[in-house]
C-alpha cells in the first residue's frame, strides 16, 4: 500500500467517525513529511455549532499548535473530499506543500472541480495536488451518508 493510500485510509476512518456522529463524512490527516502523522480530524460543524469546523480547518489548526508554527511547508494534507473554497484558502494560507484528496466535489470543490484556488497566480506557492486517491471508497461513504438523509 502506497503512503498516499495508507494516509487516505486513516482519513476515511476519520470520515466514518464523522458519519457516526451525524456529520458529513469528511476526514483529514495532516502529516509533517519529516516526522510522520501529525494530526487526524473530521467534520464537527454540527457538534461544535461552528461553520468553520471542517476536517481540513481542524487539522490545520491542530498541526499549527503541535508544530508551533503557522507555516506548514513540508506538510501534506490528506482529505477524503475535495476542499471547499474556505478550506482551499486555508491550505494556501498555511503554505501546505502537498494536498491529496479522494473524491471530487462537483457542488463546492475549490481545487479543480468548480474553482481552482490553489492555481491562482496571486496565491503562490501552489501545493502539489494529487486527486482521486481511494476515490471510490471516499465517494461510497458520502453516497451512503446522503442516501440515508433522503
Amino acid at each position: 500500500m502506497s503512503k498516499d493510500r495508507e494516509y487516505m485510509a486513516i482519513a476515511l476512518d476519520e470520515a466514518r467517525l464523522a458519519m457516526e456522529s451525524g456529520e458529513v463524512p469528511v476526514g483529514a490527516v495532516l502529516i509533517d513529511d519529516e516526522g510522520g502523522a501529525v494530526v487526524r480530524a473530521h467534520n464537527l460543524r454540527e457538534t461544535e455549532s461552528d461553520a468553520t469546523a471542517h476536517a481540513e480547518i481542524l487539522a490545520i489548526r491542530e498541526a499549527g499548535r503541535r508544530l508551533s508554527r503557522w507555516r506548514l511547508a513540508g506538510c501534506t494534507l490528506y482529505v477524503t473530499l475535495e476542499p471547499c473554497p474556505m478550506c482551499a484558502g486555508a491550505i494556501m494560507a498555511a503554505r501546505i506543500s502537498r494536498l491529496v484528496y479522494g473524491a471530487p466535489d462537483a457542488r463546492a470543490g475549490a481545487v479543480e472541480s468548480i474553482f481552482n484556488i490553489p492555481g491562482h497566480p496571486s496565491l503562490a506557492p501552489m501545493p502539489e495536488i494529487t486527486a482521486g486517491v481511494m476515490e471510490d471508497e471516499c465517494k461510497a461513504l458520502l453516497q451512503t451518508f446522503f442516501a440515508a438523509r433522503r
